[in-house]
C-alpha cells in the first residue's frame, strides 16, 4: 500500500517551499506470499519423492567363481506363483512338499519369523531366503515379498530364477 505524505510544506523564516511528495511501498503482504510460495514448494517436493527399496543386483557375469555355497538346511525357497498365492519350502525343491500361504503378517512374515529362529537355533547361522517370481505372478507380489524381508529382517535374500521343477510344484498345487 503506497503512502503519499504531503506534509512538510509550511513557512520558515518567510520562504515558502514546496510540498515534497515522499512514497512508502508497503512490502508486508509480498513477503507474506514469497513466504508462502517458498512453504508450499517445500511441501510438494518433499510430498513428490519417489519412495523406493534399494535393491543391490550383481552383474551378470558368465564366469562366476565366487559363488558359497549354502547349505540347503538353512535355505528357504519362496516361489511367487499366481491369485496372490505363496509357496515356500526349506531345502532342495521335491524333498519337501510345499506349503501354500499368503502374503501379510499372518502368512508370510509369520513363516519367515518362525522358521528364521528355528535355522538360527538350529545351525547357528542366519537364514538364506530364494525369492523366484514367476511367470503369473505379478510385481506387486514381488514388491510385497522384498516388503516382508525388510520388514522381518532378514539378513540375506536374492531374486533367483525360478527353475522348471519348482514351476511343475506350482502347476501341481494350482498355483501357475
Amino acid at each position: 500500500m503506497a503512502e503519499l505524505d504531503t506534509s512538510g510544506g509550511g513557512k520558515k523564516g518567510g520562504k515558502v517551499r514546496s510540498k515534497k511528495a515522499s512514497t512508502r511501498v508497503d512490502l508486508t503482504a509480498m513477503v507474506d506470499l514469497a513466504f508462502l510460495l517458498i512453504t508450499f514448494f517445500i511441501m510438494t517436493t518433499t510430498l513428490s519423492k519417489p519412495k523406493a527399496m534399494d535393491v543391490t543386483m550383481p552383474r551378470k557375469d558368465e564366469n562366476q567363481k565366487d559363488q558359497l555355497p549354502v547349505a540347503a538346511s538353512r535355505s528357504m525357497t519362496i516361489l511367487l506363483g499366481s491369485n496372490n498365492k505363496v509357496e515356500w519350502f526349506i531345502g532342495e525343491p521335491g524333498k519337501s512338499a510345499p506349503e501354500t500361504i499368503n502374503y501379510g503378517k499372518d502368512g508370510l512374515r509369520k513363516t519367515l519369523i518362525e522358521k528364521g529362529k528355528e535355522i538360527q537355533a538350529s545351525t547357528g547361522k542366519y537364514m538364506v531366503v530364494l525369492i523366484k517370481p514367476s511367470d503369473k505372478s505379478n510385481y506387486k507380489n514381488l514388491v510385497d515379498a522384498l516388503d516382508e524381508m525388510a520388514i522381518t529382517k532378514i539378513e540375506s535374500f536374492a531374486i533367483v530364477d525360478i527353475l522348471p521343477a519348482e514351476i511343475e510344484l506350482l502347476k501341481r498345487d494350482g498355483n501357475y
